[in-house]
């Protein structure tokens, strides 16, 4: 791997660098393990890797508390693991067993978990962001500082309904942070044959949101965005929109080969701009940690990874009658 750039001063802790490379590293590990269980046949349908963009969620985690929700698109593995669900319980779910966190029945894109206020895994483009505005709605009713963090990607940020929502938050001051994951690619077209404004965050102009263009590839300087956009929606101050550019490296989903794009392009982010390398480079330079310590980490992470990948194989299929359960809902929303 060519040499990444020199790394830049930073105020993070030791311990919070770490905890951001394991997260990290815990997002990439497990997406390479999909991906191999994907090309086994153990796992069906539509299957969409998130890396080279694990430094998104996981700095905007670092700016989260409890109570806070989060709702993405189909690229969603990456948001489950950095808010803190189980590896086993979403790699099951992948292949389509019981013990995954929609029973087997949702798949990659489709799987919620109320503990932790996961709210998907959606998998038609832009349909959530009216929800996650609904999300936030309910937090603004409540009379709570909560926050809803709302994904999507550069290729959904041209659906009709992502404005129509901006417009309703704007006008309700929603406390609900809208985060564009412009990886450069919708699907396999590029921003700058699919939108004409090279600022998608700059459309929010128009309805009085405030926001900015955040480095994708840099876990600390999404940190301090999702820092600025929070304070901002936990002081009644509205929604927020952070565009935050990142890369990813696999195709659009396992069945995409990605000839839209050159393999020097591929390899120059890997090895110029990955946000894991960044990391590591600023742990060692620092001295924050040594490379067994490192290597420890990888070896536990690879050990976390394994053991999912186990726990999916040897969970069970789902029973033909659950085709018929969890259609209505048993709890009164209000209550629930």
């Amino acid at each position: 791997m060519a040499a990444q750039k020199p790394t830049k001063k930073t105020n993070a802790s030791a311990e919070e660098l770490k905890a951001y490379y394991r997260d990290m590293l815990l997002i990439r590990r497990f997406e390479e393990k999909a991906g191999q269980l994907y090309g086994m046949g153990l796992i069906g349908g539509f299957c969409h890797l998130y890396i080279g963009q694990e430094a998104v969620v996981v700095g905007l985690e670092a700016s989260a508390k409890d109570g806070d929700s989060r709702i993405t698109t189909y690229r969603d593995h990456g948001h489950m693991l950095a808010c803190g669900m189980n590896p086993d319980g979403v790699m099951a779910e992948l292949t389509g067993r019981e013990g995954g966190y929609s029973r087997g029945k949702g798949g990659s894109m489709h799987m919620f978990s109320k503990e932790k206020k996961f709210y998907g895994g959606h998998g038609i483009v832009g349909a959530n962001v009216p929800l996650g505005a609904g999300i936030a709605f309910a937090d603004k009713y409540k009379g709570n500082d909560n926050v809803t963090f709302t994904y999507f990607g550069d290729g959904a940020a041209n659906q009709g309904q992502v404005y129509e929502t901006f417009n309703m938050a704007a006008l309700w001051k929603l406390p609900v942070i809208f985060i564009i994951e412009n990886n450069q690619y919708a699907m396999g077209t590029s921003q700058q044959r699919s939108t004409s404004s090279a600022e998608i965050w700059e459309r929010g102009k128009a309805f009085g949101i405030p926001g900015e263009a955040v480095d994708g590839m840099d876990v600390l300087a999404v940190k301090e965005a999702g820092e600025r956009a929070v304070k901002h929606c936990r002081s009644g101050g509205g929604p927020y929109i952070l565009e935050i550019k990142t890369y990813r490296y696999r195709g659009h989903s396992m069945s995409d080969p990605a000839k839209y794009r050159t393999r020097e392009e591929v390899q120059k982010m890997r090895d110029e701009r990955d946000p894991i390398e960044q990391v590591r480079n600023i742990l060692l330079e620092h001295k924050h940690a040594s490379e067994d310590d490192l290597k420890a980490i990888d070896k536990e992470i690879k050990e976390i990874v394994n053991a999912s990948a186990e726990f999916a194989k040897e969970s069970p299929e789902p029973a033909a009658e659950e085709l018929w359960t969890d259609i209505y809902a048993t709890e009164v929303p209000q209550e629930a």
